[in-house]
């Protein structure tokens, strides 16, 4: 499946979008085309739009509250944005675990991760097939354990009109961790 070819918001994501308040910036990491940073930015949030190719979020840089970030989160550097603090990064259908201390950081007390990607067992389904892109059974429980508090989380197989194995988190940093 081509990476741009959903065009709607994710329905977990949207659930939670909630939970960010108006005046918070969103990350939208590995956002490929922007449908959750354009789901953010309607919502009122200023939006950092973070991708290895940013052609199909080009139209974004016209809104004075996106930031488009063009990095390619995979090449070993620092985590382009270190030092920075959001009120909630989202992530959909995109894993790198390296990345996981770093978003964990750059969530501001009281930040929501909104989360979800592919997990084993999407091999019947298509693409991805390669394990390190497939989280293993309870990968994203493990991954905030410990630094985040869970408000919800599945990992299920989708049926809906993209059939997939999935997990996805939604978990907050509680106030005072920093």
């Amino acid at each position: 499946m081509n990476r741009h070819a959903i065009s709607e918001p994710s329905a977990w994501i949207s659930r939670f979008a909630a939970l960010v308040p108006k005046d918070g910036t969103v990350l939208d990491l590995a956002c490929g085309a922007g449908r959750h940073s354009r789901l953010f930015l309607a919502r009122g949030n200023k939006v950092v739009a973070l991708d290895i190719d940013i052609s199909d979020v080009a139209d974004l840089a016209k809104d004075p509250n996106a930031e488009i970030v063009q990095a390619d989160l995979e090449d070993g550097g620092p985590f382009p944005l270190e030092g920075r603090r959001f009120a909630a990064i989202v992530v959909s259908r995109y894993l790198y675990r390296p990345l996981f201390p770093a978003l964990i950081r750059a969530l501001a007390p009281g930040g929501a991760l909104i989360y979800e990607t592919f997990a084993k067992g999407n091999e019947q389904f298509g693409r991805p097939r390669n394990p390190d892109h497939l989280l293993n059974p309870g990968e994203l429980l493990e991954a905030v354990r410990g630094h985040l508090r869970v408000l919800a989380y599945e990992d299920l197989i989708l049926t809906e009109a993209h059939p997939a194995a999935i997990q996805r988190i939604c978990a907050v940093k509680e106030t005072g961790q920093g």
